[in-house]
């Protein structure tokens, strides 16, 4: 059973439970019959990552938490924050945090190793950028409008289906056996956002393609919409990741759940008969 208002005792508490990967978690836990509760801005007690009074609250109770840090454990300041988040867990009476991670990033590697140090249990989700980003992310109106644009240059990503990072997830918070591992998880196959952009748009039947943009002007151009906050995180990332330190496929899905990552194309498929892209 699921809760956002009341209190809590031997339960998983899950930290964004509105986001993408959030609300796939508390599904799959509570299929399984598992208890668990969400915590976001919305909830009751609320959860937010920019106000600290509110962690305490919201984590109170709490057995195991998933943690998925926002916007990107990327940003200057995510792994004091993912500190600050341990110490409070530890007073709780946390005995198990499972933390989601991007691949190849230097800040998160930090924050991990906040993790992987605090005496807690612990298991790590390290993964590559994720397939929804195009149905249901960021570049979902690149999609729409036949153009997705990103200072990503040509470089190859063998991108993740959020369905099985959540698989995983739930599998980390639920079987001892894959805690204290960082598991590093991918797609099969490595393709650039051309690549990417050709597989959506046989899929769908739209013209969809990719600019290779300039970093700054990119940067000037989602300053201009987003803010500049956003828009120098998402940049930096992308001159941080791109440039070939990722290019190539893991097996982490494989050696944790006993089965192959899914694909792109099956993904692109399910999206779009979802509506995805409708």
């Amino acid at each position: 059973m699921t809760s956002t208002t009341a209190p809590s005792t031997t339960a998983v508490h899950v930290l964004g439970a509105t986001g993408k990967t959030g609300h796939r978690v508390i599904s799959r836990l509570e299929q399984a019959g598992v208890p668990v509760v969400g915590r976001s801005r919305r909830s009751t007690p609320p959860f937010d990552w920019q106000d600290r009074s509110t962690w305490a609250p919201a984590i109170a109770g709490a057995t195991a938490l998933y943690v998925a840090y926002v916007p990107d454990l990327a940003v200057d300041g995510a792994p004091e924050d993912v500190a600050e988040l341990v110490t409070l867990a530890r007073v709780a009476g946390v005995e198990h945090v499972v933390l989601l991670s991007g691949r190849g990033e230097a800040n998160a590697r930090r924050a991990e190793l906040v993790l992987e140090e605090s005496g807690l249990e612990w298991t790590v989700v390290r993964a590559s950028w994720f397939m929804q980003n195009f149905s249901e992310g960021a570049l979902r109106d690149g999609v729409l409008s036949g153009m997705v644009a990103l200072p990503a240059g040509h470089v190859p990503e063998p991108f993740v289906d959020l369905d099985d990072v959540a698989d995983l997830v739930v599998a980390a918070l639920t079987d001892p056996a894959l805690r204290g591992r960082v598991h590093e998880v991918t797609g099969p196959q490595a393709l650039t956002f051309t690549e990417v952009a050709e597989v959506i748009a046989t899929t769908t039947g739209r013209e969809v393609g990719y600019l290779a943009m300039d970093p700054e002007e990119f940067r000037a151009v989602l300053t201009a919409e987003a803010g500049a906050d956003y828009a120098d995180m998402l940049t930096d990332l992308c001159l941080e990741v791109f440039d070939g330190r990722n290019v190539h496929p893991v097996d982490g899905v494989q050696a944790a759940l006993g089965r192959p990552a899914r694909s792109l194309a099956e993904f692109a498929r399910d999206a779009a008969a979802a509506g995805a892209w409708g």
